[in-house]
């Protein structure tokens, strides 16, 4: 009989700070530069002589994500040297901090986090110009953050939620555009599988992570591994190592053998100066003036406007569409907000993927394409054939396309009769069946009444005189 098995997960997640310039000299901060070795100096070269200087946006970016997970806001810290040999770092050692990172505590997604500190980022290495490699140094000294959950994350599910809200964060707070196809952040899950509750296993770590759904798959690929092995009662084959993931075969493969802390030698860095953080920033005003936080903003458009999980997460996660779904709804009311939440995040949206020269249309407009839904001028599917036109042509209101277009509502019976009579004459079978007790057809001779009438017709009336016709 198989066992019961406890997978611990803790994550480290390194995110680019988007600083205008590297962490230690005025170098150009560029992610997006495609010639290699342009936004380059001698200080993040490293040659003989240069001295670095701290970037001080950086270090406020790193306090300003502590203050917004309540975490502990260090007052002395330090930078310090990681000593090790790799082409991408042209020191020979990696500026990072050790014993006194800037931030240590703090909790997202219900999952502590153990610190966030902060380094410089490596450069980048080119594997794939045949039977060597080349190094792209405009990248290496960039601002680099680091933040290290608790081993306190049990599934995959949950750590790629935990990633995901990170870089909500990071975008709501400005710090970073944290895109992991570019590299900007990179999610590296440290993994363990054992047989007894509260006991760890050997931790292996994963890289090369390029998407959420990546790390989930990994993750999940790696547990596996680690509990077949169990099964066979091979798990002394579990060591601790560094694994890549090969997208590709959607499995884990072997790198190195996991380094330890003490493999680095770390030691204060001597060129640069202590720091004192409580004087040399404002902390208690940087957390007033924090701007509203993702979780923040999920409570208030549940609790002020009742709109859809799925909804809200949209407008969390897209400030433009927020800032537009706010400014239509102000001093509406709940049910107003509904009605326009339910065609802004399905009909609006889909219009603007499906056709990249539609736009969202004026404020005005798209409040006074919601009041004609709600007062009847206009049917559902007239507003739909409305909002496919002012998305094209900001120039003409709801009101005069729904004049020309014969898309206001029609109540009156007797503009109705002829066009139900129709129906029924041309549907005989169908009549037939709904006297027999088919309900459902009343909806399909509906919906042939609506389609005579470009979607004009009141349903409810036209349901009401298909009955008393029938």
């Amino acid at each position: 009989m198989s066992k019961t098995y406890y997978p611990v997960i803790g994550l480290e997640i390194h995110a680019e700070l988007n600083t205008a310039s590297k962490m230690f000299c005025g170098c150009r901060n560029d992610p997006d530069e495609t010639n290699p070795n342009v936004n380059i100096c001698p200080i993040c070269m490293a040659h003989p002589g240069t001295l670095p200087v701290a970037n001080k946006q950086a270090v406020q970016s790193v306090i300003k994500v502590g203050l917004a997970l309540g975490s502990d806001i260090a007052d002395f810290t330090e930078f310090d040297r990681k000593n090790y040999f790799y082409p991408d770092i042209p020191k020979g050692y990696q500026i990072s901090q050790y014993k006194f990172p800037i931030v240590s505590g703090g909790t997202l997604n219900g999952f502590g986090i153990t610190r966030i500190h902060l380094e410089e980022d490596t450069g980048l290495s080119k594997h794939d110009r045949g039977n060597f490699t080349l190094v792209d140094y405009n990248r290496a000294g960039v601002p680099l953050m680091e933040l290290v959950t608790e081993p306190v994350i049990h599934s995959a599910k949950d750590a790629a939620d935990f990633a995901k809200e990170l870089q909500l964060l990071l975008r709501t707070l400005g710090v970073s555009e944290a895109n992991l196809e570019k590299g900007e952040m990179r999610v590296e899950p440290n993994i363990s599988v054992s047989d007894e509750e509260g006991k760890f296993g050997t931790k292996v770590e994963v890289k090369n992570l390029n998407s959420f759904r990546s790390v989930e798959r990994a993750i999940e690929h790696e547990l596996a591994r680690m509990i077949a092995l169990h099964e066979a009662g091979r798990q002394d084959e579990i060591v601790q190592e560094t694994r890549g993931w090969d997208e590709v075969k959607q499995s884990t493969f072997s790198q190195r053998s996991k380094e330890n802390a003490h493999d680095y030698r770390y030691f204060p860095d001597p060129d640069l100066p202590k720091m004192k953080l409580h004087s040399a920033f404002d902390i208690e005003g940087m957390k007033k003036a924090l701007p509203e936080l993702p979780w923040q903003k999920r409570e208030r458009y549940g609790k002020d406007f009742g709109i859809k999980e799925n909804d809200i997460e949209l407008y969390v996660s897209d400030p433009i569409l927020s800032a537009y779904f706010e400014s239509v709804v102000e001093g509406k009311g709940a049910v107003f907000a509904q009605t326009a939440s339910n065609y802004l995040s399905s009909d609006l949206v889909g219009l603007l993927k499906k056709d990249l020269e539609a736009e969202l249309p004026s404020q005005e407009h798209f409040r006074q394409l919601m009041d004609m839904v709600m007062s009847g001028k206009v049917t559902s599917r007239g507003a739909k054939d409305i909002l496919a036109v002012i998305v094209k042509n900001q120039e003409v209101g709801p009101s005069a396309i729904a004049e020309k277009e014969g898309l206001l509502q029609q109540n009156n019976e007797d503009d109705l009769k002829p066009i139900v009579a129709q129906v029924i004459a041309d549907n005989g079978a169908m009549i037939t069946q709904y006297k027999e007790g088919k309900e459902a057809v009343l909806q399909a001779l509906v919906g042939m009444v609506m389609k005579q009438t470009k979607g004009s017709a009141n349903p409810a009336v036209t349901a009401k005189l298909l009955k008393e016709m029938m």
